[in-house]
């Protein structure tokens, strides 16, 4: 009777250790911290990393602070994510080096990391799934030269200079510029947290201390936005190339305000992400860089199937 009791007992914790188990594999936890909430790009690249969730049947959560400029949110947010020892994590930096500390801790503890739209320095990161942002940018300067034919000063309103993409973008055209255009002259890089009124505001008091500026480029959704309605509230004629997209930019593109813009993938940067965390978890070998790919629209090609696929509203 004994030797039942303990053979019963033993068979029930196999399969108790077996359901759990079981468990677990369905319940792989892969969080993804980004860059803010407050545009529509992160809307996108969110619904890429739940449908690929959702195809890899994988539990995903998706969050950022408000703000781009809340660096300590979203270093707090990245904390909370860690304690709950999840599989693997997706992170947009806002700021490389603050979040150094946090990302060692999550290398040492066999978390693989996954950097998306921002990279992160050091080998950290297994892969950063991402708009190649100085050739994005380096595509913008081109537009932007053949637009002003060539000559004449530009300015640059930037959404920061602590994240990987507003260097790159920031770099890719002013470099272009500097390297390809000899009769074009960037004369102000500001910078507005990409934050639309603050961005507006900038842009104004560019507009005022250079009277012939031609041209200003805004390196994402809510820059390109504020400088656009800068540009609309003093009245100037100045061509404006954008970054990103969102019903707002597609509109002023539509009205001739905003010349053209880049727009990423960022439905594609989501789902690539996840993707990538789940080879990883697997033991695949990553590229150093998943290049999510960029496009440049205007008026003449807005509704191209091609474009229209990579744009949001």
């Amino acid at each position: 009777m004994m030797k039942k009791t303990v053979s019963q007992l033993a068979l029930a914790v196999a399969a108790t250790f077996a359901l759990a188990g079981a468990a677990s594999a369905q319940e792989v936890y892969i969080p993804l911290i980004s860059k803010g909430f407050q545009h529509q790009f992160w809307q996108a690249v969110k619904s890429g990393a739940e449908q690929a969730g959702k195809d890899y049947k994988v539990k995903i959560s998706f969050e950022g602070p408000e703000s781009e400029a809340m660096v300590d949110k979203q270093i707090d947010m990245l904390s909370a994510a860690l304690a709950k020892k999840p599989a693997a994590i997706g992170f947009a930096a806002l700021d490389s080096q603050a979040a150094l500390p946090l990302l060692k801790k999550a290398q040492a503890a066999k978390i693989p990391v996954i950097a998306f739209d921002s990279g992160v320095a050091g080998d950290i990161p297994v892969t950063t799934a991402s708009t190649d942002n100085k050739a994005a940018a380096s595509l913008a300067a081109d537009k932007m030269a053949e637009l002003i034919g060539k000559a004449g000063e530009v300015a640059v309103v930037a959404h920061d200079q602590t994240s990987r993409t507003g260097v790159d973008r920031r770099d890719g055209f002013v470099d272009r510029i500097k390297s390809t255009y000899p009769n074009i002259k960037v004369v102000s890089v500001q910078y507005g947290g990409g934050d639309h009124l603050k961005s507006t505001e900038i842009a104004k008091s560019i507009l005022q201390a250079y009277p012939n500026l031609k041209g200003i480029f805004g390196t994402n959704e809510g820059s390109a936005i504020g400088v656009a309605n800068g540009v609309r509230e003093m009245k100037r004629k100045v061509v404006i190339v954008g970054y990103d997209s969102g019903k707002q930019q597609k509109d002023a593109i539509r009205d001739g305000l905003i010349a053209g813009s880049i727009t990423q993938n960022p439905v594609g940067i989501g789902y690539k992400t996840v993707e990538a965390a789940v080879k990883a978890l697997k033991g695949e070998k990553l590229p150093k860089v998943i290049d999510t790919g960029f496009y440049w629209y205007d008026k003449t090609n807005l509704n191209d199937p091609k474009i229209a696929a990579v744009l949001y509203d």
